[in-house]
C-alpha cells in the first residue's frame, strides 16, 4: 500500500477548509428560491477513530476521508472492531454504501469479523452503483461470513481503486480477498462495478466462488490488479476470480496457490461458458497470466487459462506487462508460423488476441509434452493439412479442456488433424475444442475423450452461432450428461460430419454424434455405438424444442439401462426430417426404431436390424425396402441412383446403389 507524504497530509485541512467555504456560497446561492429552501451544506466527514468509522453508516451516501491509520490502539477498537466487540462478531459491516471513501493511502488494521451465518459481510458489506472507495487498506484482518464474503467489501456494484487487503477471509460462497462479489446490475448498465489498480494477500477460504481477488466477478470490470494469495475452496475457484460471467478482466495477474474440487484454474475457476450462461459468456479476460512455473493448483503446476511459462511470464510483468509477438515467431503470408511443439507453446502468451493468425506447418507430436493445451483461443489457426499427435490431459477437476479448451466467437480451427488424443476434464471436454463459441471445419480427431458433462469427440459444447462442418471423430468419449461421440452439446450448426467408435454416459442425453442437440444437425451420420441410462440415440440424445435433425443416419447399436432410447433420437422435441436409422436399439421403456419418444416426418427405420417393430416417430421398413430408392424417393427425398458405393453424384444430398446398400450422404464418397 502506498503511504501518502507529511506534506499531502499538512494540505489536505487547507483543501477541505477552501472547500466547505466554496460550499457554503454554493447553498447561500442556491437557498435564493421561490420557496426559500436552503439546503444543508455538504461537507467530508473526518475519521480519525473507529468511532468515526462506525459514524460512516448514519450518512451512507456522505463524503468521507481517513486521516490516519486505524489499528487495535486506535480509541474505539475494543467496543467496535475487536474480538469481544458486538457479543464476540467483531465489527458490524457498513450496508448499502452510497457515498465517497478517501483512504489517502491510510491502512485499517486488525479488523475482526465473525460472523459466519451471515452475508454482506466485510469492512463494507455492500457497496451501490453511486459508492466510490479509494486509497485504503485493510491489513492482518480476520473477515468470516456466508456469502458475499471479501476484506474490503462483500458486494461492490461501486468503484474501487487503489485499495489492498491483507488477512484471513472465510465464507461459504462468494468469497474473495477483496472482493465477495463484484456486480453490475443489469438494471444499471451501461454503469460498470470497477475494481482497479488493486491487490490482494493472504489466505482465502469457501465452498463456492471462491477467489483471491473476488468470488465473481459479474458484468463487471476488473483491471490492473493482482492477487497473491492461497486460495482453497470447493466448486468454481480461481486464483484472481472464482467465476467470471459476462464481464471485463485486463491487464491482471496471480502469483498464489489454488485448491479446489471442480473448476478450478489459476487465474479464473470458472468462466461460465461450461453451464450455458451466455453467448459464449460475453466476457473478456485480456493480457492477464500468472507463472506456470510457480503457481501450484492442487499441489501440481497446471495449465489454465491465463498460464504463462515462467520466462515469459517474468518478461512481461517486467516489460510493464507486455510480450511482443514478433519476437517469438515468424510471419507469412499475414499467418504467424508454428514449426515445432516450443511455437505452439508461444501461443499461450499470444492466444487472447484475436486479430492473431497462426499456421501449422509441419507435424508436431506432443507426446513429450504431457498435460499441455491452450486454454483460450480467440484467433485463428490454419492447420495447413497437418496432424498434431498424442495430446494428453489429465486433471479432472479443469473446465474447458481440448487442444483448444475455449474458443472465443469468432475464432477458427480449420483444415487440423489431432491424432491419438488422452483427454480427461470436467465439464466442457473434446478432443479438439472444450468450448467453442467459434468455427471448426475440415479437422477431425482420433482417441480417447472423457469428462463430466459437455463431452464430445471433437467439441465438448458448440455455443449459439458457432458451427462444426466437414469434420468427424474416430474413438471413444465417455462421460455423465450431454455425450455426443463428436459434440457432447450443440447449440450451433452441426453439417457434413460423422463420428464412429464407443459413446457411454452414465445419466442423460447422449448420442452417437451429438449428446443434446438445441441447434442444427444436417447432412451428418454416425456408426458409434451408443450406451447410456436415459435419452440414448443413435444420433442424438435429446433433440430439445429449438433443435432441428435433417438429412441424417445412423446405423450403431443404441443400448439404454433406463428408459427412451432410439435409433436415431432417444428423445426428441424438435424436429427430424429425412433421416434414417438401421442398428439394433435395447431399453426396458420408450423405446423406438427411430424415435423413444416424439415424432420424425419422412424419416425410417430398418425393422429388422433395430429389433423393434414400432417407434414414436418414423415409419418401419424392412432391410429390402431400406435399399430400396423407391422407398425414399416416393418421400420426396433429394435422392439419385450410383452405380456403385465408390461413385457418387454431388449434386444430390443422397446416393443409394439400388437395392444394394442404404442410402449414404454424396459427400461421403
Amino acid at each position: 500500500m502506498k503511504r501518502i507524504s507529511s506534506s499531502k497530509r499538512d494540505r489536505l485541512p487547507a483543501r477541505v477548509g477552501v472547500f466547505l467555504i466554496t460550499a457554503a456560497l454554493i447553498a447561500a446561492m442556491a437557498g435564493c428560491n421561490g420557496d426559500g429552501y436552503t439546503p444543508p451544506p455538504t461537507e467530508n466527514l473526518e475519521i480519525r477513530t473507529w468511532s468515526d468509522l462506525d459514524a460512516v453508516r448514519g450518512r451512507l451516501d456522505g463524503d468521507h476521508v481517513l486521516m490516519n491509520d486505524l489499528d487495535s490502539t486506535t480509541a474505539g477498537y475494543a467496543a467496535l472492531a475487536s474480538q469481544t466487540a458486538h457479543g464476540g462478531k467483531g465489527w458490524e459491516p457498513i450496508d448499502n454504501f452510497r457515498g465517497s471513501f478517501d483512504g489517502q493511502g491510510y491502512e485499517i488494521r486488525d479488523l475482526f469479523v465473525d460472523r459466519p451465518r451471515e452475508d454482506y459481510v466485510g469492512l463494507f458489506g455492500s457497496v451501490e452503483v453511486e459508492g466510490v472507495i479509494q486509497d485504503i487498506g485493510v491489513v492482518s484482518a480476520t473477515v468470516i461470513g456466508a456469502k458475499y464474503v471479501g476484506g474490503l467489501a462483500g458486494l461492490n456494484s461501486g468503484t474501487v481503486s487503489d485499495c489492498c487487503s491483507n488477512g484471513s477471509v472465510i465464507g461459504d460462497e462468494y468469497v474473495g480477498g477483496l472482493v465477495g462479489r463484484n456486480l453490475v446490475p443489469a438494471s444499471t448498465l451501461p454503469i460498470k462495478g470497477i475494481v482497479s489498480n488493486s491487490y490482494s494477500t493472504g489466505s482465502v477460504t469457501g465452498n463456492r466462488w471462491v477467489g483471491g481477488l473476488m468470488g465473481e466477478n459479474l458484468r463487471g470490470t476488473v483491471s490492473n490488479s493482482y492477487s497473491t494469495v492461497g486460495v482453497t475452496g470447493y466448486g468454481s475457484v480461481g486464483g484472481l476470480i472464482g467465476i467470471n460471467r459476462e464481464a471485463i478482466v485486463s491487464d491482471c495477474y496471480f502469483a498464489g496457490s489454488v485448491t479446489g474440487t471442480t473448476g478450478v484454474g489459476g487465474l479464473v475457476g470458472d468462466s461460465c461458458y461450461d453451464h450455458g450462461y451466455g453467448d459464449g459468456d460475453g466476457s473478456a479476460v485480456s493480457n492477464s497470466y500468472y507463472n506456470y512455473d510457480e503457481v501450484l493448483i492442487n499441489g501440481e503446476n497446471i495449465i489454465t487459462r491465463g498460464a504463462l511459462f515462467g520466462e515469459d511470464f517474468d518478461q512481461w510483468l517486467a516489460n510493464g506487462r507486455f510480450l511482443d509477438v514478433n519476437q517469438r515467431l515468424s510471419q507469412e503470408d499475414g499467418y504467424y508460423v508454428v514449426n515445432r511443439a516450443t511455437d505452439l507453446k508461444v501461443l499461450l502468451a499470444f492466444s487472447q488476441n484475436a486479430p492473431f493468425k497462426f499456421r501449422l506447418k509441419s507435424d508436431l507430436d506432443l507426446g513429450d509434452d504431457l498435460n499441455f493445451y491452450i486454454p483460450y483461443f480467440a484467433g485463428e489457426f490454419d492447420g495447413n493439412g497437418h496432424k498434431i499427435y498424442n495430446l494428453s490431459f489429465n486433471f479432472d477437476f479443469v473446465y474447458a479442456v481440448g487442444l483448444f479448451g475455449y474458443l472465443a466467437p469468432g475464432g477458427k480451427v480449420t483444415d487440423l488433424a489431432v491424432e491419438n488424443v488422452n483427454i480427461t476434464g470436467d465439464e466442457s471436454v473434446g478432443g479438439l475444442v472444450g468450448f467453442s463459441a467459434g468455427t471448426v471445419s475440415d479437422s477431425y480427431c482420433t482417441g480417447s475423450v472423457t469428462g463430466q458433462g459437455f463431452v464430445g469427440g471433437l467439441v465438448g459444447h458448440d455455443w449459439y452461432l458457432s458451427a462444426v462442418t466437414n469434420s468427424h471423430f474416430t474413438g471413444t468419449v465417455a462421460g455423465d450428461c450431454n455425450v455426443g461421440g463428436l459434440v457432447g452439446q450443440n447449440m450451433g450448426t452441426v453439417s457434413d460430419c460423422y463420428s464412429n467408435g464407443n459413446v457411454s454416459g452414465i445419466s442423460w442425453s447422449v448420442g452417437g454424434l451429438v449428446g443434446h442437440n438445441g441447434g442444427t444437425v444436417s447432412s451428418s451420420y454416425s456408426t458409434a455405438s451408443v450406451v447410456s441410462d436415459n435419452n440414448v440415440g443413435g444420433l442424438v440424445g435429446e433433440n430439445g424444442g429449438d433443435g432441428t435433425v435433417s438429412n441424417c443416419y445412423s446405423s450403431g447399436d443404441v443400448t439404454s439401462y433406463d428408459n427412451v432410447a432410439g435409433g436415431l433420437v432417444g428423445g426428441n422435441y424438435g424436429t427430424v426430417s429425412n433421416s434414417y436409422s438401421t442398428g439394433s436399439v435395447t431399453g426396458s421403456s420408450q423405446v423406438g426404431g427411430l424415435v423413444g419418444v416424439g415424432t420424425g416426418s419422412n424419416s425410417f427405420w430398418d425393422t429388422q436390424t433395430s429389433g423393434q417393430a414400432t417407434s414414436d416417430g418414423g415409419t418401419g421398413k424392412t432391410t429390402a425396402e431400406m435399399k430400396s430408392i423407391a422407398t425414399f424417393s416416393g418421400a420426396g427425398w433429394n435422392m439419385i441412383a450410383v452405380a456403385n458405393p465408390g461413385t457418387c453424384n454431388p449434386s444430390y444430398i443422397w446416393n443409394i446403389v439400388n437395392g444394394v446398400t442404404y442410402p449414404f450422404l454424396s459427400w461421403q464418397r
